[in-house]
């Protein structure tokens, strides 16, 4: 007989705010972040490592989490990270369902999944890689690029998602100016693929 999993009615935040998409599929959607602490992923151009120490980060109740949101008038509530899947999802998923939210995952696929997703948006990295079961759910795969080898790692990750899934490339930021030509003439070549650009960064906002 399956075990059920231990609901957990608090988790470690790290920072929620109200805020537009900036990234992928659902770019310029307003949308409330919710960012848990703790990660083991450990990207050396990870723009939040203050998130990877779970330790760091107060224990906030769902309920409380779920009240912000529901304040801000959203219709979509985005949990990222750290790693969100490190932490069971279940409770907090169904009460931003209960709420009429729209819940989205944004996920390096490293841990199994939790939660009940309306949109899963997986961002595999080589420093962990992701778990099968969770490529299968995604929605959208989002692979940042580096450098050129990064292509290759978005390709054999593409072969994994369902045929559904859309495709993004995402130049690392810092490198940007050096790799989006590349990846402009990857996508007129593979138009399979999309650009997906960190807007907020250029919008200026969280």
């Amino acid at each position: 007989m399956e075990e059920k999993p231990i609901l957990k009615n608090e988790l470690p935040l790290m920072e929620h705010f109200y805020t537009l998409q900036g990234e992928g599929y659902h770019t310029g959607r307003a949308a409330y972040f919710l960012r848990l602490g703790g990660c083991d992923v450990g990207c050396v151009w990870c723009d939040v490592k203050d998130s990877w120490d779970a330790s760091k980060h107060p224990m906030v109740a769902i309920s409380k989490m779920l009240e912000w949101v529901k304040e801000s008038g959203t219709e979509m509530a985005v949990i990222t990270g750290g790693e969100p899947l490190m932490h069971q999802l279940d409770l907090l998923t169904q009460e931003l369902k209960l709420a009429g939210i729209e819940t989205n995952i944004e996920t390096s696929g490293a841990h199994p999944m939790s939660g009940e997703w309306n949109w899963v948006c997986v961002s595999p990295k080589k420093f962990k890689a992701p778990l099968p079961e969770v490529l299968a759910k995604a929605d959208e795969l989002k692979v940042v690029i580096l450098n050129k080898s990064d292509l290759e790692w978005a390709e054999k990750h593409a072969a994994m998602v369902p045929p559904n899934c859309l495709l993004y490339l995402q130049p690392e930021w810092d490198q940007a100016e050096k790799m989006l030509p590349l990846i402009i003439d990857y996508v007129k070549q593979n138009p399979r693929w999309r650009i997906s650009l960190q807007t907020h960064k250029f919008l200026q906002i969280p």
